[in-house]
């Protein structure tokens, strides 16, 4: 194994068992050696949050485990960032991402959000509380797919009063939606017309590609 592959592989081992200062450090080495920002991205950090993903689906992973990884990648993403953009690495799609309005709830949104930046997506965090114009506007800003999430039933309507903004925004066509949450169903994303519906962070991410074709 050259140097270079060991590196890799000790940042993706250090991902998985979430070792943030690890991952910063190996990410730092790796870029000193002349390990190129893709070979990094692709083999150590994308590999990683994939093979959580699925120790998540296998039930070896849970939620807690999830968060530390994509905390951990993160860092990681983040040192990497520059070199990324320097080397003109595009990002598999675009995603815009929020709770909707009325919704101050986070953590899944987060995970979500980390998650499909572990994937090699560009994420613009839209916060909690967005308003359906806030939506509008990234897809009018190029966003290629709108993530909303909803964790009161209560506030899960407002997925719908979103898509209708959208529709009469005129952009409805030019962007794909995904729903999430606890009480969304995928008979809820039928039923307001969104594109793709997801019950956690890591099937979130299947649906993202799949939508995008990627």
């Amino acid at each position: 194994m050259s140097d270079h592959e060991s590196l890799l592989q000790s940042i993706y081992e250090n991902v998985i068992a979430g070792q943030a200062p690890k991952v910063k450090e190996g990410v730092e080495a790796a870029i000193k050696a002349g390990a190129p920002g893709g070979e990094i991205l692709n083999k150590a950090l994308i590999a990683a949050m994939a093979e959580v993903g699925e120790r998540f689906e296998r039930n070896e992973f849970y939620v807690p485990e999830m968060l530390i990884a994509a905390r951990a990648m993160q860092g990681g993403l983040n040192i990497l960032k520059p070199l990324l953009v320097e080397s003109g690495i595009e990002p598999i799609g675009k995603v815009a991402i929020g709770t909707v309005k009325g919704d101050l709830h986070d953590i899944g949104k987060n995970l979500v959000a980390m998650m499909m930046e572990g994937a090699g997506f560009e994420i613009t965090d839209l916060g909690v509380d967005v308003a359906p114009e806030k939506f509008v506007e990234a897809a009018k800003g190029g966003a290629n797919v709108l993530a909303m999430s909803a964790l009161l039933t209560t506030t899960m309507t407002n997925m719908k009063t979103t898509i209708d903004a959208l529709t009469e925004a005129g952009v409805r066509s030019s962007v794909k939606v995904m729903v999430g949450g606890a009480p969304v169903t995928q008979a809820y994303a039928d039923q307001v017309g969104a594109d793709g519906y997801a019950p956690d962070a890591s099937s979130a991410v299947t649906a993202a590609k799949k939508l995008l074709g990627v």
